[in-house]
């Protein structure tokens, strides 16, 4: 009988094996498989994770949280478990806010095919579902970006967004002005682009046609009044229902368009907020990103409609990025290969 192999890939071979444009591709097909219901998500997993966290004011908020996430897409004949960690302390510890496995498993014959490190593989999928967002909802014309947030997310939201929009300056903002500096001495020179830190979400704002918040606040990081009119937003950071970066203002005008309707309405914290509060219903989401893949729903309906991608990051995504990462790893030869 054969031995079935493994490739286990490190967080920078799944960088290598995926590039941003062939995710944003990737997340296309996933999105609208999901919308057509070819897909399997059932409901990630939730647990609290540890003791109080350090900055609470009380026993009841964990100092961490543990996501398994599975999903299965028959037409590409795979399916995989992600299990990622939060932990609030880790930053202070010098280890990472994020980190996690995914397994990719051969759905045909029930084999495991691939593990390999999720942080790397959430971030560019993560960014990469908000290309796909922004090439089917921002102007064509959109030229400059503003990003909310200075971690991992926010270097990939940037690198999705100039994947398919012909920016040429963006500005970051985060409550640590030294993140902000290193996201723009980083990317500026990574994407070739005027990337700059910005004094204030105002600033940030200034001009931006591009907008993505990519952060771990719980309350709104921008003013209403400061978002112009024709901008697309993503939205990426907040995935419970407490938690939320957009304010309810610029929920209640914009067009609103989802990765998955139940997951956004039972996660969303931008959209469960507004809703609880009687400010709009369910019916304010217009479509799911794959709806409009298919050509089932409309995209952006004038140049100066808001637009806002509400992400909260569903399974079939990673299934998708992690079959990717294989196909690009088997042809560039990346990872190591063990006998089980």
């Amino acid at each position: 009988m054969p031995h079935a192999t493994l490739r286990c890939l490190s967080a920078d071979e799944v960088r290598r094996a995926l590039p941003m444009t062939e995710a944003v591709e990737a997340m296309k097909r996933a999105l609208a498989a999901l919308s057509a219901g070819e897909a399997a998500v059932p409901p990630r997993t939730h647990l609290a994770l540890g003791g109080p966290s350090p900055d609470a004011d009380d026993a009841a908020n964990p100092a961490g949280t543990a996501l398994v996430m599975p999903a299965y897409a028959p037409a590409d004949g795979r399916m995989g478990v992600k299990i990622v960690t939060l932990l609030k302390g880790n930053p202070g510890r010098g280890l990472p806010l994020l980190q996690g496995l995914m397994v990719l498993v051969d759905a045909t014959t029930g084999a495991p095919i691939a593990v390999m490190d999720a942080a790397s593989l959430t971030a560019v999928r993560t960014g990469a579902a908000s290309g796909a967002a922004t090439d089917l909802l921002a102007r064509p014309d959109a030229q400059a970006a503003a990003v909310f947030g200075a971690g991992v997310q926010g270097r990939t939201q940037l690198e999705a967004v100039c994947a398919v929009r012909p920016i040429r300056q963006a500005r970051v903002f985060d409550v640590h002005p030294e993140a902000a500096r290193a996201l723009a001495d980083e990317m500026t020179g990574r994407l070739g682009i005027a990337v700059d830190p910005a004094a204030s979400p105002a600033e940030a704002l200034a001009g931006a046609d591009v907008v993505c918040t990519a952060t771990t606040a719980s309350e709104p990081v921008f003013d209403d009044a400061d978002l112009a009119a024709g901008v697309h937003l993503n939205a990426v950071g907040a995935y419970q229902p407490p938690a939320r970066e957009v304010p309810a203002e610029t929920v209640c005008r914009a067009r609103v368009v989802v990765d998955e309707r139940a997951a956004a309405l039972e996660e969303a914290g931008d959209l469960v907020v507004p809703i609880r509060d009687g400010l709009i219903t369910a019916d304010h989401i217009a479509a799911e990103v794959g709806e409009i893949v298919a050509g089932r729903a409309e995209g952006r309906q004038s140049a100066e409609q808001v637009t806002l991608f509400k992400s909260v990051g569903v399974a079939v995504e990673d299934v998708a990025a992690a079959a990717a990462a294989l196909v690009g790893a088997e042809r560039l030869g990346l990872g190591t290969v063990v006998r089980l």
